[in-house]
Parts: C-alpha cells; structure tokens; sequence
C-alpha cells in the first residue's frame, strides 16, 4: 500500500463530529499518512491539531487549511456556490482575518436566527443552548441545528434534517452571503496559499459550474480540481481528470470526512502524494506540520 493522503476533512471547529486532535488521532486509527484540516471558513482548528501530530510516535503530516464557500458566476449570468479548499496560507493575513470574522458574524446570526423561528414553531430546539455550544473561533452552521433535531428525537439523521427543514428547499432556510470566489482565489494567494475547487461537479448537491467557468479560474490562479470524491462518479471523474490535465490543475482526491454527520469514512478517497508535493511547492504562507 502507498502513502495514503486525505485532503479535505472537518472537525468540530465547523461541522464535524471529532475535536481536531480526535482527527488527528482517527486518520492515525485508519493508516492514513497525512490529512488535510479544512474546516468551514475558519482556521481555529489547527493549533490543536498541530499538538496533536506533534504528540505522535510515528510518522504523520498535517496539512493546514479551511474550505471557503464563495458566490460564483456560472456562465449562465446566474450566480452559484462553490466551495475552495485554501491550504497553507498564512492565518494572520489582515484581508483574510476581515472575511472570516465577517462570515462568523453573519453566520452566527443566521443559525441563531434559523433557530429562534424553529424554536418559535414548536420544535424541541434552544438557541440559546445551539450558540452556547459553538466553539469560540467557529462560524457555526446548519449540522449544529440538524444535530439538535436529531437530539431531539424531530428527525433520525442529519441529512432528514437538511431534506425535510434546513435545505434550500426547507421552511427554514435561511440565505447567506459568500466570499466572491474570484476574491477569495486572490485572497489566498496574496496569503501564501493554494486553492483547489472541491466537489466541483457533485450535482447532487445542487447547481454547478461547467468546464469553461473552471477555466476561467485557473487563468485567475486557481491551482487544482478535487477529482476523486464520494459525490462524483466514475464518469464525472473521467471529466475532471481530462479537465485537470488539459489546464494543468493539480488532481486531488479527499473524502469530505465530517465524523458521524456523514456516512463517509475518513480517507475513502486519496490524493496522490505528488499531487500533494506540488501543492506545498506552490505555497509560502505555512507548513506542513509533521
């Protein structure tokens, strides 16, 4: 078996199930030989699990990053999300601090705000108790909600919660405000880092962008396509990968691991390592740990 590499897993500084060292310490569990942390526009996860690695007796890399939901133009003139997978991109750059504070803030408030009218309705939610248990640095989200109706016996699963109430479609759903993606392509790179389009063409997720939209941002800087995830099949694969090597994109793979809010199992999908090594060749902004 090769070096095993994971490149898009969340913790519970977004909506994941597992506290960063936990991660750590999963990836480690499944013989993977370095993850990826890439929690919901937020970085307050790395520090814990940066110790965590360094607590390690065995070989293992940490590579640190977030995933950034952004407004994209589909080419269309209609406007749709897609999320980036940031790595190794300097923390403590002022433009990026501005848009993660604002997109906590806003964020914060539309769970809150989420909360109240369910609350309001009937259903056996506290928001009080949901922001309570935010992590400090966390923007919060959906799954926090969703977990709390599963608490409360409203529906059995996380994604129930997302089909029935909290989805797009959903009576409670509430609209955001994301990063422009061309914004936040630049942003990363003015710190340091790297960006890869994640899950780009998982339709089962809603509208997506084509394969000219894809070009356009590789010309603006976008440096890879997420290839191999559980929302593309082999055929959307086949895709990508032609797509990726007609604009030189780095392939990656990563299984979108968010501990028991998904049924997916953290590395179930891999990148490979020189993948990876040209991702670290392109960045100045931070380290691999380990």
């Amino acid at each position: 078996m090769g070096v095993l590499i994971d490149l898009h897993t969340h913790s519970t500084e977004s909506d994941g199930t597992d506290a960063p060292a936990e991660l750590v310490r999963t990836a480690v569990a499944a013989g993977l030989d370095a993850i990826a942390i890439t929690d919901h526009d937020t970085t307050a996860g790395w520090n814990e699990a940066e110790r965590a690695v360094r607590e390690l007796d065995r070989d293992f890399r940490l590579v640190p990053g977030a995933e950034l939901s952004c407004a994209c133009p589909d080419g269309t003139g209609r406007t749709v999300t897609v999320h980036l997978l940031a790595y190794l991109f300097d923390p403590d750059s002022p433009a990026l601090v501005r848009e993660q504070s604002r997109l906590r803030a806003e964020r914060r408030e539309r769970l809150r705000e989420m909360s109240r009218r369910m609350a309001a309705d009937g259903f056996p939610v506290d928001p009080d108790a949901i922001m309570a248990g935010l992590p400090p640095d966390s923007p919060g989200g959906r799954p926090h909600l969703a977990r709390a109706l599963v608490r409360g016996g409203t529906v059995d699963s996380v994604d129930e919660a997302f089909a029935r109430y909290l989805g797009s479609g959903g009576g409670y759903y509430l609209p955001r405000t994301d990063t422009p993606v061309h914004r936040a392509i630049d942003m990363i790179a003015e710190a340091g880092g790297a960006t890869v389009l994640a899950h780009p063409f998982a339709t089962k997720r809603g509208p997506t962008v084509g394969p000219e939209v894809v070009a356009e941002l590789a010309e603006r800087g976008l440096a890879g396509v997420e290839i191999d995830h559980p929302d593309h099949d082999e055929p959307t694969r086949a895709r990508l990968r032609s797509l990726a090597d007609e604009l030189s994109l780095i392939p990656t793979g990563s299984s979108d691991y968010h501990g028991t809010n998904k049924t997916i199992r953290i590395g179930q999908e891999t990148t490979p390592p020189e993948s990876l090594e040209r991702l670290v060749a392109r960045c100045t902004g931070s380290k691999v740990v380990g």
